[in-house]
């Protein structure tokens, strides 16, 4: 409950502060859905609400709904000049936008957060493991030795090696290698492998070996945004090789298995947590700009046909646009939850049961 209440509060008090900026009155702030717990309104008119099924969350905004769609009472009751629909349409999708957005911004700065406490992840030139039958078995490199050099550059992290490796399939370096205090040079002929119609470069080793480096506000602030944007593109991946069939859809998860999951991380301390918290946020604001109705990303797509066409798009091309997406989401929370069910083990306790 306080992972996703943390996520929901963030998205959807973005959306707040830009309608607020935008000149649109928000009627109502949730924190949950269905029946409420406990509810206030502020000087401003806002109705504050928590309520008990924590699963997402919405702010209602002021004549959001379009004059031909509510009743004439309705119209009546609405303020000029701080209804949603008659704001232009780039107010509209900033107020949209910015839920997405107010996400990538909280993960940015608890990465920041993380690197400023307790220094800047890396993982050290240091060999953790040495497959058999590698290039690194084969030129006799050990697990403990850390590669200070390739060829005389020299090497501060895992992620230099890797770097350096890839782009020289089949070829020869020569490694500068710490071994019991003792400097040591091995040549090696790395392997090579095909990937994407590109010949890579293989050393045969595995890092395992994690330090953090001190960083200062400026470097741990950009810090935070680099790792939210490789968090984002990872996430892309990941659902783009789900789409292709490189990558099983077994991973796909809903609310129980992040409640499962925040239970696990918890336990590991308050950074593991908090960096669970920021991974969830990037996932969360890139799954709500996807082009599906319902979700901002399908709002915002309508929005950008309006702006093309200089109209919106006809009632009925919207109502059946929602209607898919609604369809869309549904489908994929059922799946979700199956794969939750399955992966808490309840389908094998009941299998149990009646064997």
């Amino acid at each position: 409950m306080v992972v996703l209440g943390v996520l929901v509060f963030v998205h959807e008090f973005g959306h707040y502060i830009v309608a607020r900026w935008c000149g649109v009155h928000v009627e109502v702030f949730s924190i949950g859905f269905g029946k409420t717990i406990t509810e206030w309104t502020d000087s401003v008119g806002t109705v504050w609400k928590l309520s008990w099924l924590p699963l997402g969350g919405y702010v209602k905004l002021h004549g959001q709904e379009q004059p031909h769609d509510v009743s004439d009472e309705v119209r009546a009751s609405w303020m000029a000049g701080k209804t949603f629909h008659d704001k232009h349409v780039l107010p509209r999708a900033l107020v949209v936008a910015a839920g997405p957005i107010a996400n990538f911004l909280l993960a940015s700065l608890l990465f920041a957060g993380l690197f400023l406490a307790f220094g800047k992840p890396m993982t050290e030139p240091v060999v953790g493991k040495v497959l058999p039958d590698g290039a690194a078995a084969k030129a006799g490199l050990m697990a403990e030795d850390r590669i200070e050099a390739i060829d005389g550059h020299a090497i501060a992290t895992f992620e230099d090696i890797q770097r350096i490796v890839v782009e020289r399939p089949g070829q020869r370096l020569v490694l500068t290698v710490l071994r019991d205090r003792k400097q040591v040079e091995l040549p090696v002929v790395t392997g090579s492998r095909e990937v994407a119609g590109r010949a890579v470069g293989l050393l045969g080793i595995s890092g395992s070996k994690v330090g953090y480096v001190p960083v200062g506000p400026v470097e741990s602030l950009t810090g935070g945004f680099v790792q939210t944007w490789k968090v984002t593109a990872d996430t892309f991946a990941g659902i783009a090789q789900m789409i292709s069939g490189a990558r099983g859809t077994e991973e796909l998860g809903g609310p129980l298995r992040i409640a499962q999951m925040s239970g696990q991380v918890a336990k590991l301390g308050v950074a593991s947590l908090i960096s669970f918290i920021a991974v969830l946020s990037v996932n969360l604001g890139l799954i709500n700009l996807f082009p599906i109705p319902v979700l901002d990303g399908g709002h915002l797509l309508f929005y950008l046909l309006e702006a093309i066409r200089g109209r919106p798009l006809p009632p009925k091309a919207q109502e059946y646009g929602l209607r898919a997406g609604i369809a869309v989401l549904a489908s994929l929370f059922i799946f979700a939850t199956w794969n939750d069910l399955t992966n808490i083990g309840l389908f094998r306790w009941v299998a149990s049961l009646i064997g």
